[in-house]
């Protein structure tokens, strides 16, 4: 007879076994949480698994475990904690553990004490992010330069200086390959040469547009570091272009980077005269950035194009082309294109993006919010041969927010040509009605926003939508009607926003918590009609072993005594 411990796999096996059904899935950490909850055994399996961790206010108690059954972590997040970084450092760096990478953003300072303690304990640390930091001193940089001598990458991008300037040549990290110093306006010249002096294994750098930094200074800096990658000079959206002309020096500098994949001008004044000169000299460039750019024409970035056919990421933004320019000559340049951006190009309608899905065999992503999607709706038949049986196995994601002309003919479209879609947003698309239903119907949604399109009608979904794990409909006109059909066909459901949905109540809210049984988080804010009886709610959350967090309803008061019966469950889940 064997007993029943002898049935059971060793966890040794079932690790091999999970780990290579995880290795070929696209995101294998969607799928730890819901196999954890098989068994004992495969929650300590799958622990082995996790490679980051965010910490919030509302991890700490837990934390202890978490860090001792969780042995492989990598990746320490500490964005969403506020309270005494300078402990919880010192706590972590108790556990004997591998981190490679750690982000302190969105802090008032930097914790100096908890860095120190952490350092001497967890020596393998290569990236560093203090992005959007209050208050960030020249001790600092001596502080993460004395800590963390092998940083390979650091992201001090915009700091907001308040105790005057920061001068970034008290950095001393010579093992550095990416730095971004993005929205840091105090770095001049002089600071970014000692960079690229001193950084010998440079490879990517983030520069600010400021009054401090000019192409001049730029073309001395980067010719330290002919191995450089990546380059990005940036301004900002809506704000003055600082740079209107980029001399010679500058153009024959960046064209010596003969191994540059990247580049990104973003918020600057092009002239065709430096998208003329990479085209000459075949930069090997893979993404590349122009958005909200001025200066250059279409034929300037066709013959750069034309030239450079390696590109895979595209920027456009806010660019003045029209769909001729598209149809006739930019899509045959763009064989390798994998994802483009042309929001804001507001001469584009919706032959630009037929043509794009038609022509592009590798195309998977398109951003072309605010444009003019369905003004050319009755001229399509000029265009026929992109819509005959054309189909793009590839496209995942359309990102077609704020297109105010977008009817419901124009999703049915490219739902037939974008059988295998995953993320739609159609956020501010005032049109959109019933036709949703189709694209939910032929495609494989898995990501849907219909934020602020008060026309929407889900009620004609009479078919399961299995892989559908996000939905917004935040703004919206639904009832519970729309909800009780959400609740029959939407099992996998995740995420779900109905914030000021004015018209649901508790019984659709409540239908769709105990049908969908893995949904996490549910938005509920400013929803009037949802009522805040205690006994309600105690019933629906603990009905629900998978929801975690809700952000409630008004007049929901968590501190007032009726409540604690509901917060002291024990359940794990957060009302906020």
């Amino acid at each position: 007879m064997t007993t029943v411990e002898e049935r059971f796999l060793p966890e040794e096996c079932w690790e091999c076994i999970l780990k290579r059904f995880l290795n070929e899935c696209d995101d294998y950490n969607r799928y730890l949480q819901p196999l954890s909850i098989l068994s004992k055994q495969f929650l300590s399996v799958t622990d082995r698994f996790r490679l980051y961790l965010i910490i919030s206010n509302e991890t700490i108690p837990l934390l202890p475990r978490l860090l001792q059954r969780c042995t492989n972590l990598t990746s320490l997040n500490l964005t969403r904690f506020q309270g005494d970084l300078d402990r919880l450092l010192c706590q972590i760096s108790c556990f004997p553990l591998n981190f490679t990478s750690l982000n302190l953003s969105n802090q008032h300072t930097i914790p100096a004490h908890g860095l120190r303690e952490f350092s001497k304990k967890i020596t393998t640390l290569t990236s560093l992010t203090c992005s959007n930091i209050v208050s960030l001193h020249n001790n600092d940089l001596v502080l993460i330069s004395d800590c963390f001598p092998f940083l390979e990458e650091l992201d001090l991008s915009n700091h907001k200086n308040i105790h005057g300037k920061v001068n970034f040549m008290f950095l001393v990290l010579p093992k550095l390959r990416k730095v971004n110093l993005s929205g840091c306006y105090s770095i001049n010249d002089r600071m970014l040469l000692h960079l690229c002096k001193n950084c010998e294994f440079l490879q990517e750098i983030v520069i600010p547009n400021n009054l401090f930094v000019n192409p001049n200074g730029i073309a001395f800096a980067i010719r330290q570091r002919p191995g450089l990658r990546s380059l990005t000079f940036s301004g900002t959206p809506g704000r003055v272009i600082l740079v209107t002309n980029f001399p010679q020096h500058f153009i024959d500098s960046l064209v010596s980077l003969k191994g540059l994949t990247c580049l990104e001008l973003s918020c600057l004044h092009i002239p065709d005269d430096l998208l003329y000169s990479i085209a000459m000299e075949g930069l090997p460039l893979k993404r590349l950035v122009l958005g909200h750019c001025t200066g250059f024409t279409s034929d300037g970035i066709h013959h750069l194009l034309s030239k450079c056919q390696c590109i895979q990421h595209l920027d456009l933004q806010k660019a003045t082309f029209q769909d001729s320019f598209v149809y006739h000559k930019l899509s045959l340049c763009l064989g390798n294109l994998v994802s483009i951006n042309l929001s804001h190009c507001y001469h584009l309608t919706e032959i630009t993006l037929f043509t794009l899905v038609g022509r592009c065999p590798l195309l998977n992503e398109i951003y072309m919010e605010n444009t003019c999607i369905g003004q050319m709706v009755l001229q399509l038949h000029k265009y026929s041969s992109l819509l005959n049986f054309v189909i793009n196995p590839q496209m995942k994601s359309l990102h077609l927010a704020s297109n105010t002309l977008l009817y419901d003919n124009i999703n049915n479209i490219f739902a037939s040509m974008c059988p295998n879609l995953e993320l739609v947003d159609l956020s501010n698309c005032v049109c959109i009605s019933k036709g949703i239903v189709q694209v939910l119907r032929h495609c494989k949604i898995m990501h849907l926003n219909l934020s602020s399109c008060p026309k929407v009608n889900l009620l004609g979904m009479n078919f399961e939508v299995p892989k559908l794990e996000v939905l917004n409909l935040s703004m919206t006109n639904i009832d519970d009607k729309t909800l009780y059909v959400i609740s029959k066909n939407c099992s996998g459901l995740l995420q779900l926003d109905l914030e000021k949905c004015y018209n649901i109540t508790e019984k659709g809210v409540k239908q769709v918590v105990k049908k969908c049984t893995r949904l996490k988080e549910i938005n509920l804010r400013h929803c009037c009609k949802v009522s805040t009886d205690v006994a309600l709610w105690m019933e629906m959350v603990l009905s629900s072993l998978s929801l975690r967090k809700i952000k409630t309803p008004p007049h929901f008061c968590p501190s007032h005594r009726k409540w604690k019966p509901l917060l002291n469950h024990g359940h794990g889940c957060i009302l906020c």
